[in-house]
């Protein structure tokens, strides 16, 4: 079974002062999605679900328009509930790929790489985990969810409204980028409950849910610093495209 990718592209940019889907504000001329779906493409990885919500078919519009060398597939996600709800939408893409690996990635972060790709992927593989976390390092982790490391591998990711001082003080923090067994994922995915500070269904519960059940959980952490950074407004914005530039 061929290991495939959700892409989560169904947020407004309304702070962004654009009033389409965030995942299509530009970096450097392209679409932030267009960064990430060819990250996934140069990894080898192209069976991919666009998972839509805000002005849906602008994205539609986008992908129809796109040389694409991937099979790429859309789930209308209709009310936007928190990102394990966004997951659920592509439940019928996920059933199709029982027995594969499933990488989910935000539309909104265009710095993903192949090296980072393929070597989470390695360790998902190589140690048999159910879930593997892409983390990075910050100096400043505010407003990312922590990742709570173990002897040998992780017990959780806490995210930011639900930390406790001492959680807030670790820098190493979730991508939002991650490997999941797609059976395994499948068997927790709709155990999720919006028992937290936002009223959503967070996906990383998921991670918690498969350690309950004896699976295990570990992090890679990538070499890429870039890779969790992503745009909330256009001094963001610009601050990718900033970094975009450099990086040519």
């Amino acid at each position: 079974m061929k290991n495939n990718v959700i892409i989560l592209a169904g947020g407004q940019g309304k702070r962004m002062k654009s009033d389409g889907p965030k995942v299509l504000c530009q970096v450097q001329g392209r679409a932030m999605l267009d960064w990430v779906i060819t990250a996934c493409e140069n990894a080898g990885i192209e069976d991919i679900c666009v998972v839509k919500g805000h002005k849906a078919e602008m994205i539609d519009d986008f992908l129809a328009g796109r040389n694409s060398r991937a099979e790429i597939k859309t789930v209308l996600q209709s009310e936007r509930l928190g990102t394990g709800h966004a997951v659920q939408m592509a439940k019928d893409f996920l059933e199709a790929h029982r027995g594969g690996n499933t990488l989910i990635l935000c539309g909104d972060a265009p710095f993903i790489d192949p090296p980072t790709i393929k070597g989470a992927l390695d360790l998902h593989i190589g140690e048999g985990n159910s879930v593997t976390v892409v983390t990075s390092e910050k100096e400043d982790p505010t407003g990312y969810g922590r990742i709570i490391r173990t002897a040998d591998g992780i017990s959780g990711i806490v995210e930011q409204k639900d930390c406790t001082p001492e959680q807030a003080e670790i820098r190493e923090i979730n991508s939002g980028c991650y490997w999941y067994n797609t059976s395994d994922l499948l068997d927790v995915l709709f155990e999720l409950t919006p028992n937290n500070a936002q009223g959503e269904y967070y996906l990383t519960d998921c991670l918690g849910l498969l350690i309950g059940k004896g699976k295990r959980a570990n992090a890679y952490t990538s070499a890429n610093p870039n890779v969790s950074l992503g745009a909330n407004d256009p001094a963001g914005l610009a601050y990718l495209n900033e970094l975009a530039e450099q990086m040519k």
